[in-house]
């Protein structure tokens, strides 16, 4: 099969994946064996191939928001022919305190798909059966890539945040999870207020209807219950920290932060505001995020890259060139 390599981390601009001819993973027990039919490019992804995150293994095919038809295996509904999606974890060890107390998104021994072990930038993938997701039918396979993180985790950061129907939501950053999280809110009846920077972003950010957009040093024109950051920018997380109301949150959805400055105590956190980061996803989030997405009928901006071009897709979420999501597709 074809699939895109990383053997050494650098910048993309230095094009450190090939894509070169791989073998086929074999069928394992427990594991099923997907033909991928399309893949989301995230972030965090980019992370990986530039090295800000750490080499687990010494080479590595990324990608982790997989659609994939089952070729071979099968788990509980999950039968060959089936359709399903695979997120980032693609395991725990099920055993942990953490996974005891049903936050296994914390697990100690936690699987990444894409980083520990193969992901989807190729053309068949193998994983844990039992963290392979039905999709509906009313997801087709294009749009259903970037919900795979970007969704469930802009998702997992509304939880997080403990957005309640009707709230004041800030969104800082409108990128892939972004403009999955706004239909949500919207469908939950909230006023959705968006700083970011880039014309294309905020012209995006009107276009799905959100109360108020502002660039990234604008504030927004009322205090907010809730803020979510999207950006890998501590800078952001304190400006989404100065909206808030008392008693406030900010989710931090970000798996690196550049830094994290100084802020004054007393005019910014003082008041029972609080700041929380988001660690990953569960299989309850994934799957709670899918049954919504198919009943809210969720269809995200997509650009299309084929394998060969997934540098150029990677290089376009760097540039922040690509309004909603790119997705590979093999």
């Amino acid at each position: 099969m074809r699939a895109a390599v990383l053997q050494s981390p650098k910048p993309i601009s230095e094009r450190p994946l090939s894509v070169v001819n791989v073998a086929v993973p074999e069928w394992k027990p427990g594991q099923l064996v997907l033909r991928v039919l399309a893949c989301g490019v995230c972030r965090t992804d980019l992370h990986i191939v530039e090295g800000e995150l750490a080499p687990k293994v010494p080479s590595i095919i990324p990608g982790h928001q997989i659609v994939g038809e089952v070729v071979d295996g099968e788990h509980g509904e999950i039968k060959a022919g089936s359709r399903v999606g695979v997120s980032w974890i693609g395991g725990t060890d099920g055993t942990c305190p953490y996974c005891r107390r049903g936050e296994e998104n914390l697990c100690d021994d936690l699987t990444f798909t894409g980083y520990s072990v193969p992901g989807g930038y190729a053309e068949y993938a193998s994983v844990r059966a039992d963290f392979a997701f039905p999709l509906p039918p009313e997801l087709d396979d294009l749009h259903a890539a970037p919900l795979l993180c970007a969704g469930i985790i802009g998702f997992r950061s509304v939880r997080v945040a403990g957005v309640q129907r009707g709230e004041r939501v800030g969104l800082f950053g409108f990128g892939a999870s972004a403009h999955l999280v706004i239909s949500v809110l919207q469908a939950w009846d909230c006023e959705v207020y968006v700083s970011t920077r880039g014309e294309s972003h905020r012209r995006l950010a009107r276009e799905l209807g959100a109360t108020w957009v502002g660039s990234e040093t604008e504030k927004p024109p009322v205090s907010l219950d809730r803020a979510l950051t999207f950006a890998p920018s501590g800078d952001v997380v304190v400006a989404a920290l100065s909206c808030l109301r008392k008693g406030g949150v900010v989710a931090v959805n970000a798996i690196h932060l550049d830094r994290m400055p100084q802020f004054d105590y007393d005019s910014l956190l003082w008041g029972e505001r609080q700041i929380r980061s988001v660690a990953n996803m569960t299989r309850d989030d994934a799957r709670d995020f899918l049954r919504i997405a198919g009943e809210i009928r969720l269809r995200p901006r997509v650009t299309k890259f084929s394998l060969e071009q997934v540098t150029e897709a990677l290089l376009s979420v760097k540039r922040d060139a690509v309004d909603g999501a790119a997705v590979v597709v093999p």
